[in-house]
């Protein structure tokens, strides 16, 4: 075996591990169960100082139900921040770990 056959698998594997983290899109289940229809719901890094586009554009999650959200923003970011709308009006921001979390859920204050 050559010296070159045995270095090349290495310089690949040591541009992989210095190669920087790739964004990639990141989904949850939310689920509604407050007593109220969820609106809009937002979600931007948190490190970003608005707010990214309404997740449910047209969309709404009525109580008892739920669906995935998708965070596309092309982001390797973790922390993010969360602004929900409700049908009253009445607004409920929260701080989250998109990484971690499967699921995500509303309850009433």
């Amino acid at each position: 075996m050559t010296l070159t056959r045995i270095l090349a698998p290495a310089a690949v594997l040591a541009a992989t591990l210095a190669a920087p983290a790739f964004a990639q899109d990141v989904a949850f289940e939310l689920i509604n169960d407050s007593s109220l229809t969820l609106m809009e719901f937002y979600a931007s890094p948190a490190d970003v100082g608005s707010w990214e586009e309404d997740i449910l554009g047209s969309g709404v999650v009525p109580p008892g139900s739920g669906g995935t959200v998708t965070i596309a923003d092309g982001s390797s970011q973790c922390a993010y921040d969360i602004l929900m709308v409700f049908e009253d009006g009445g607004e409920l921001q929260d701080f989250v770990d998109v990484c971690s979390m499967a699921s995500y859920t509303i309850f009433d204050q």
